[in-house]
């Protein structure tokens, strides 16, 4: 069965996650380690490592996962832009590693600016590669598909181009639902297409190296390429999707992660979560 869980807020503190998380009823939570919208990220300090550490073993919560700055392109031909996301990405693994958590989800970025994409994919590898030799450790790094769209990486095949350069079991993948949709990886969450979808993942990377899926329905149409999340049973995947992906088995055992923008609007909530759980 998933460990399924969400998106929490850490305002407050590190803690605070783990507390906002108990309130919705999550097992499995992702963070932001810092801001996602500022290059500089700061480790925390040993108490607040520590308050976080003691409220996290109590709480039955399973599994963390941070979620990188949205600033981060490690395929940027722009060389400022570059070196900022390493050093950023690099920094979010430090937390990560720190407070023990399963590692880092980020966005591929996107290949604008190079000559060819080929250029950009291998200037990214190199830097995953960076990154994880920088930070010692057992964290990981999770590349996430995107939306797509223009010059963005991110489909399942650079991912997986990326995967086989980088060779390292500290890479691994997070599938977004709606992504893959808005994407146009898959056009319609119905037991076929969803066997396909698992099929070319697993052919791409292995199942077993895609540990953790954000739950999300779509507020755009498949092959839209515009990256809006909406509530489970709201969106076109719609409730009936869902309980499609729920069936398929290869996706049953990882964290499912709900990034929605809630049934109040404060983000996800104890009725997403509670929809998940009754179709799991």
């Amino acid at each position: 069965m998933p460990n399924i869980g969400a998106h929490v807020s850490t305002a407050g503190g590190l803690w605070k996650a783990v507390e906002n998380a108990r309130a919705i009823g999550a097992t499995c939570i992702q963070i932001f380690g810092a801001s996602p919208r500022q290059w500089v990220a700061r480790l925390p300090s040993k108490i607040e490592i520590k308050k976080f550490k003691d409220a996290l073993g109590e709480s039955g919560i399973h599994s963390v996962y941070l979620h990188a700055s949205y600033l981060v392109n490690l395929a940027s031909a722009n060389k400022d832009i570059f070196e900022k996301s390493v050093k950023n990405l690099t920094a979010h693994l430090s937390v990560a590693e720190e407070i023990g958590a399963e590692g880092v989800i980020f966005h591929p970025g996107s290949a604008k600016g190079h000559a060819e994409r080929k250029t950009a994919l291998d200037q990214e590898a190199r830097a995953m590669r960076e990154v994880i030799k920088n930070v010692p450790g057992h964290a990981k790094l999770f590349m996430e598909n995107t939306a797509g769209g223009g010059q963005k990486i991110g489909g399942v095949e650079d991912i997986a181009y990326l995967f086989l350069q980088v060779k390292s079991s500290r890479v691994q993948v997070c599938v977004d639902t709606a992504h893959a949709l808005e994407e146009g990886m898959i056009d319609e969450y119905v037991p076929q297409k969803i066997k396909k979808f698992a099929d070319a993942w697993d052919g791409a990377v292995g199942i077993k190296n895609i540990p953790v899926l954000h739950m999300n329905d779509s507020k755009t149409v498949a092959g839209s390429h515009h990256d809006r999340h909406e509530n489970i049973g709201e969106g076109h995947i719609g409730r009936k999707g869902f309980e499609c992906l729920a069936k398929e088995k290869r996706f049953r055992d990882k964290d499912w992660i709900l990034e929605v923008p809630g049934f109040e609007g404060q983000g996800p909530d104890k009725k997403n979560i509670d929809i998940l759980k009754f179709l799991g």
